[in-house]
């Protein structure tokens, strides 16, 4: 079991009133926020956020009501972090699927509370060299507020150019998905990895089945309109080229078994990505910094 020592933690960087770490009672540390603006949890695991609920709204990001929070294994929902590659390794068949940040721990460098009420927490992931054999420091920056900003931060320190795979792995509450439209990728190219064929999205994009999809040269904002919470939530983004759409729909739902029933349902991911065509070449002495932006609004 990977141990923190939440004493420590609290003493150095706990910000009274807005932020503690806990343990979970399956033994996992977690920061709680709690600010004037907004909920969040963030488990030092993964850097995996789990909850962000600005005050006065339902919750914005999706936790399956079954999720498993056991050592080594990503939670189910939240923003998983994908990294330093996206999918099944291209050459390792027995590295694990979306890289190991997700599943790793994951060391607290700074916590902030900012003039606007914002409590930021960033984080910094070791490195591993038996799956990763290269110098590229990986940090990552949550500002939780009344909008929820992640940002992750690759810089090359090594002798050579390194290709990387990336994505928040984003999961969105929503009352009905059957009842939700997706804004912002009419007439992106994208992969549709049902039948691997190549495509282009004509108007917004709905879900009434099984949905995996890798958008393209995306580069601008997206929106998710939900009648049934009769709100839009934005996406906007920064360093980031792809945009991945996913609903597993009734039989794989049932495959992953920690979505609980009917869990497809009510949630959808709209992933900030760097992903198939859209990978980063990061020269050495380079840093990318990819972003994500997200806040809520009412609909007209």
């Amino acid at each position: 079991m990977t141990s923190y020592d939440l004493q420590a933690l609290n003493r150095t960087f706990a910000l009274p009133g807005q932020l503690s770490f806990q343990q979970t009672a399956d033994g996992l540390a977690v920061a709680k926020i709690a600010n004037a603006h907004a909920r969040a949890s963030i488990f030092l695991q993964g850097a995996q956020l789990t909850e962000w609920t600005p005050h006065g709204q339902a919750p914005v990001i999706w936790l399956s009501p079954a999720a498993q929070f056991i050592e080594g294994k990503a939670i189910r929902g939240g923003v998983p972090v994908c990294w330093p590659w996206f999918g099944g390794h291209a050459s390792e068949p027995g590295f694990p699927a979306h890289g190991y940040a997700r599943t790793s721990p994951w060391e607290v460098l700074e916590t902030a509370a900012l003039e606007d009420g914002t409590t930021r927490l960033s984080l910094r992931l070791p490195p591993n060299p038996a799956l990763w054999p290269h110098n590229t420091p990986l940090e990552i920056r949550l500002s939780v507020g009344k909008t929820l900003e992640i940002e992750l931060r690759t810089r090359n320190q090594g002798t050579e150019t390194v290709v990387l795979g990336q994505a928040l792995h984003t999961y969105f509450k929503v009352a009905d998905v059957r009842r939700i439209a997706i804004l912002g990728l009419d007439g992106c190219p994208y992969i549709d990895k049902l039948d691997g064929a190549g495509k282009r999205q004509a108007g917004p994009v709905g879900v009434a089945g099984e949905v995996d999809r890798v958008y393209l040269e995306v580069g601008g904002d997206c929106w998710i309109e939900d009648a049934g919470l009769g709100r839009r939530i934005r996406i906007g983004k920064r360093g980031s080229a792809s945009t991945i759409v996913w609903n597993p729909w009734i039989e794989k739902a049932a495959q992953l078994g920690d979505l609980g029933e009917d869990g497809y349902l009510g949630m959808v991911c709209v992933e900030t990505a760097n992903a198939a065509l859209d990978t980063v070449s990061l020269a050495v002495g380079e840093e990318h910094r990819l972003a994500a932006v997200y806040s809520v609004e009412a609909l007209p």
